[in-house]
């Protein structure tokens, strides 16, 4: 095959909904097709996902961009998988069938572990993990599931079950029935990547494997139910696409499937942030802001993440700092679907910019408690600072600078950590099209915002990860040489406007923290 005529395909597997895109040599995404998936809250701080149904969608994306496209699947050299991070799934894998829902990362249930954990282990947790214990990760989800479906623990004992995070199963599932896959006894390789095995709070980033001391404390964990650790771009591929699954999207042809990270750290490698320093900022269902720090491990004094930023070689990777803000986005579709304050998401960018102000009102969206750097799974969402005043402008726009104001609150404790000085954040994202917001961004941190022409940053980089791992792509400057500016946001407020709006939004966190331990019953916390 020509590279500069073929195409890699990417299954970018989020928490609402699933993409698939085709990206061309050049770095251009050919097509792409998305489908949301149902959200499920069995109860307060609960949320869940049926893992068949997101398995049916990725099947009908790819099905739909290769028809939109008309593309040959012959023309497609690889297939590179992204994902939400935490989220958990455990199965058969004799018969594909999930032994639960998938609990999602904004899942809150196993809080009271968490208190657990930090009481007793939150120096081991941090050293070995790089991670804050919080009910975020996964394997006190495993815990919780060992604990509370009847009979799984015996099963997990029997090896007659598997777990893995959204990416674990898209590849296992993709490649089912395969004879060529990197564990061919589980029925489809199952596989996860270092990027992805770090989220769980049970890897070790250090030795970059599983750690037994940990799957003891969090559960009594069987490691055998545990993915094999992958690097994030594998020349030994992770299998080849399964019979079933060849004939019914590509036309029998067999595709190898060797790209794997997390949404996050995808987003950074599409970003092209390979350089020691780089910083970018995802705005999606929640805020993501990672800042590479290459090959050295470097502990967060601030109440951010130690993480695996990727890897091109076993045993070797590269790091990275994270802040992660739990809820942005997810408060825009909270005004649409439960204040009903706009109809569609694109109206709170006029709305907002036709408030000169918020009129003194701040807005905590600590809807599932408050992630980096931060750290409280009790915080509880608030508006404060209402008047009689106060419109619906006013809402709209307290909650898009909640978003800029939080992403500061990460970026301050990253320059604090590395001491380094930020010149610029490169954003992606759905709300990273909002001009209001990306300004305010510029103008209260004091820093230059630049977009990109190519949005999809996260598809972009499990795109390249795959095509590295095949050749499409030979190195990372042929990469680099793809990323392309659209517009820089220049920051124009002044500094004094800037530190007494910043004042206000810390003492309206202040305000946030905690609450729901106050009140536990009315987030069904026992």
């Amino acid at each position: 095959m020509n590279h500069e005529d073929g195409f890699v395909l990417v299954i970018d597997q989020g928490t609402t909904g699933t993409r698939a895109a085709l990206v061309s040599h050049n770095g251009s995404i050919v097509g792409f097709a998305y489908s949301e998936h149902s959200q499920i809250y069995p109860r307060p701080g609960w949320v869940e996902h049926d893992p068949l149904e997101i398995w049916e969608k990725v099947m009908l994306v790819i099905k739909e961009v290769i028809e939109r496209t008309k593309v040959d699947p012959r023309e497609i050299a690889a297939i590179g998988v992204t994902n939400q991070r935490e989220t958990t799934v455990i199965w058969d894998p004799r018969t594909g069938q999930p032994i639960y829902n998938a609990i999602v990362w904004q899942d809150r249930r196993t809080a009271p572990q968490i208190d657990y954990l930090r009481a007793h282990y939150m120096d081991t947790i941090k050293t070995k993990t790089g991670l804050v214990p919080d009910p975020y990760f996964s394997g006190t989800k495993v815990w919780w599931l060992l604990d509370n479906v009847p009979g799984l623990r015996d099963k997990a004992a029997k090896g007659e079950v598997i777990f893995g995070t959204i990416d674990t199963w898209l590849i296992w599932n993709l490649t089912r029935g395969s004879k060529d896959v990197l564990t061919p006894e589980r029925g489809g390789a199952h596989v996860t990547d270092y990027s992805n095995a770090s989220r769980t709070m049970i890897f070790n980033i250090q030795r970059l494997d599983w750690d037994d001391e940990l799957l003891e404390i969090e559960g009594r964990i069987p490691r055998d139910i545990l993915p094999l650790p992958r690097p994030s771009s594998d020349r030994k591929f992770y299998g080849y696409t399964g019979p079933e699954i060849s004939a019914k999207l590509f036309n029998g042809i067999s595709i190898p499937v060797c790209g794997d990270a997390g949404d996050q750290q995808a987003a950074l490698f599409g970003q092209a942030g390979f350089e020691v320093g780089e910083v970018k900022s995802t705005y999606g269902t929640g805020n993501f802001i990672l800042l590479n720090i290459g090959k050295s491990i470097t502990y967060s004094r601030s109440g951010l993440l130690t993480t695996v930023f990727y890897a091109t070689e076993e045993k070797t990777a590269y790091y990275a700092l994270e802040g992660s803000v739990f809820i942005t986005g997810a408060a825009v579709q909270w005004l649409r679907d439960g204040l009903k304050i706009i109809e569609v998401s694109d109206e709170i960018e006029p709305l907002a910019a036709s408030a000169s102000d918020t009129g003194g009102v701040y807005f905590v969206p600590a809807f599932v408690g408050l992630g980096a750097p931060y750290w409280d799974q009790y915080a509880r969402g608030l508006i404060i600072g209402i008047t009689r005043g106060t419109t619906r402008r006013h809402i709209a726009r307290a909650v898009l600078e909640s978003i800029a104001y939080l992403t500061r609150d990460v970026l301050e404790a990253m320059i604090s950590d590395a001491g380094l000085r930020i010149p610029r954040i490169k954003v992606d994202g759905g709300a990273a099209k909002d001009n209001f917001l990306m300004q305010f961004q510029a103008d209260i941190t004091g820093i230059e915002v630049w977009r990109p022409k190519v949005f999809e940053t996260t598809s972009l980089g499990a795109a390249y990860l795959a095509g590295l791992a095949t050749g499409f792509w030979n190195s990372l400057d042929e990469i680099r040489n793809n990323w392309a500016l659209d517009r820089v946001f220049k920051p124009t407020m002044d500094p004094e406007t800037r530190e007494r709006l910043y004042r206000g939004w810390k003492a309206a966190v202040q305000r946030a923290l905690g609450w729901a331990k106050e009140v536990p019953w009315a987030y069904g916390i026992d």
